[in-house]
């Protein structure tokens, strides 16, 4: 009798077919406390609806085949004609028409949009992260928009709309929705946009100008419209680029390369040139990073609900592995060591959640009744947030590969996809000095930025004897202003571990918010993950994390 050699035993069953919204306490409970009553069956219903497709074989599939076939650049068509075109497969189309019917660039069109559209936006991305770049370009365009009141209000009914009508190149007055990109940065310049060189030439219409130039990096060059900077004769100057005009013809907008990355690569990030390329000012001469900044800070929340998606995804497939797979008598997720390593990953996941999803709050509070604690908190709170939740990224998911041992470094886990991805929030919209630079820069000139903070954190005060200790040494670091930006890492750091554990000690369940301050802000933590203090209740901690089909 032939022996049996591919019987498959004590492998975990996918992750597949759950609600990705539903499984994700830290989440629905946020949601449950920044709606008001009067929304939150709508909300939960819709955010459900998402997550079930979300967690779906069909959505996994779709973010699979997205990266497995990337983007493809056509320069020209078969006569010669110059087209600078981008070709995505099917499955991207998929993603992106489903997040824009579900509302995900709708923000700024109805009530407490902001926390609904991060919920959404963190259910979603977990299905594929590329195409949150598109989603959160447009999402963001409207703030900066609203500079030139006859700008936004042809353009925000457009980018607000649940309409997808894929990425043909149409007349933007034809097409019910529109999607918009940024293009920022050049060679010589980086994260220095002062330094850009293109340049920007009046023409005799009001408004109206010709770039000529170069953009080192423009994000979803497939876009109706671009949001850029160029130098007009007053200085730097917002500029608002179509790629179709009235008439019907393509303006020039010559896409040179698409960028190899590491990762994102179901998304495009191109080059390209301007030559007499038309462009629409946008806020006044001279002032165009002034214009830019509303929407450069709220692609920066994305960048951290972003990276707290992809650690919630890690997180999950990392409890989940570990809850079937057996090993040495018992199942992973009962031995204390394994325990320890998921408990320290989920609080790292369940505080970026929770600072995430607060911030985006904070945005509805503004938005609704121009509430200006909040609008001070964001001044702050947001660069760092984006500092320090994208910083964890990496090492978060990088250890939930590992507890998947070698079957998450397989491609098939979909855990490498999750590592590529991860570092990609650090770097975009400002790296991690820059958004230093803009903490210190906020403390130095916004003194009301600083009141708001710490009356946020103050919130907790009393609470846990660590936080009241983190906050005043983070007010003696704020004390001393000698070097500080030598110091500015360090100091952002401190700001948001205990805006943090702020949140968690007000909101998270008292075994989450003890961990979270022993540890991150009691120092009784080591330097890798797994090293929390084993008299912690750890157990209802992953029990917490753990997404059950």
């Amino acid at each position: 009798m032939a022996a049996t050699t591919h019987t498959v035993t004590n492998q975990p069953p996918p992750l597949v077919g759950y609600d990705v919204f539903a499984a994700d306490r830290a989440l629905t409970e946020a949601v449950e406390r920044h709606l008001p009553p009067e929304l939150l069956d709508e909300a939960r219903q819709e955010l459900s609806r998402l997550g079930t497709t979300a967690g779906s074989a069909q959505a996994q599939s779709w973010g699979a085949l997205a990266n497995e076939y990337p983007p493809r650049l056509r320069t020209h068509d078969r006569y010669g004609h110059r087209i600078d075109e981008v070709e995505f497969h099917p499955a991207w189309h998929r993603l992106l028409g489903h997040a824009v019917t579900a509302g995900l660039t709708a923000a700024w069109a109805r009530p407490s949009g902001h926390v609904r559209r991060a919920a959404g936006f963190l259910v979603w991305t977990q299905a594929e992260a590329g195409h949150g770049c598109p989603l959160s370009m447009t999402h963001a365009a409207v703030p900066a928009l609203r500079a030139d009141p006859e700008l936004a209000a042809v353009w925000e009914p457009k980018l607000t709309s649940r309409v997808y009508e894929g990425e043909e190149l149409r007349p933007p007055a034809e097409k019910t929705g529109v999607l918009f990109g940024m293009g920022m940065t050049e060679k010589q310049g980086g994260s220095d946009v002062r330094a850009n060189t293109t340049a920007a030439a009046p023409l005799e219409a009001e408004g109206e100008y010709v770039l000529t130039g170069h953009k080192w990096f423009c994000s979803a060059p497939m876009s109706d419209g671009f949001l850029v900077l160029a130098q007009a004769p007053g200085g730097l100057t917002c500029f608002l680029v179509p790629r179709v005009l009235e008439d019907g013809t393509r303006n020039v907008f010559r896409i040179q390369r698409l960028k190899d990355k590491l990762g994102n690569r179901s998304n495009a990030s191109s080059e390209v040139e301007f030559d007499g390329t038309w462009a629409r000012r946008v806020g006044e001469e001279g002032r165009g990073v002034r214009t830019i900044i509303e929407m450069v800070a709220a692609t920066r929340l994305d960048c951290v609900l972003g990276s707290a998606a992809l650690m919630r995804q890690a997180v999950a497939q990392a409890v989940h592995h570990s809850a079937y797979r057996s090993a040495f008598g018992g199942p992973l997720i009962d031995k204390p060591l394994m325990r320890n390593v998921l408990a320290d990953l989920a609080l790292e996941s369940e505080a970026a959640t929770v600072l995430g999803m607060r911030l985006a709050a904070a945005y509805d509070a503004v938005e609704s009744s121009g509430a200006e604690h909040d609008r001070a908190l964001l001044r702050l709170a947001v660069p760092a947030a984006k500092y320090w939740v994208t910083k964890r990224c990496t090492p978060t998911v990088a250890e939930a590969l590992e507890c998947l041992g070698g079957n998450g470094y397989v491609e098939e886990s979909g855990m490498p996809r999750l590592l590529r991805e991860s570092p990609l929030n650090s770097i975009w919209e400002g790296s991690g000095n820059v958004q230093a630079l803009d903490v210190l820069r906020a403390l130095q000139r916004e003194p009301e930025a600083l009141n708001a903070f710490l009356n946020e954190v103050g919130e907790a005060r009393g609470a846990d004897h660590r936080l009241d200790a983190a906050i005043k040494g983070l007010l003696t670091e704020l004390a001393d202003l000698d070097g500080i930006e030598a110091r500015a890492r360090r100091l952002v750091e401190r700001m948001a571990l205990v805006l943090q554990g702020s949140l968690l000690v007000r909101w998270a369940p008292p075994e989450v918010a003890d961990a979270f301050c022993g540890s991150r802000l009691g120092g009784d933590w080591g330097t890798a993950f797994g090293t929390l203090p084993h008299t912690l209740d750890l157990a209802a901690v992953v029990e917490r994390a753990r997404a059950v089909v």
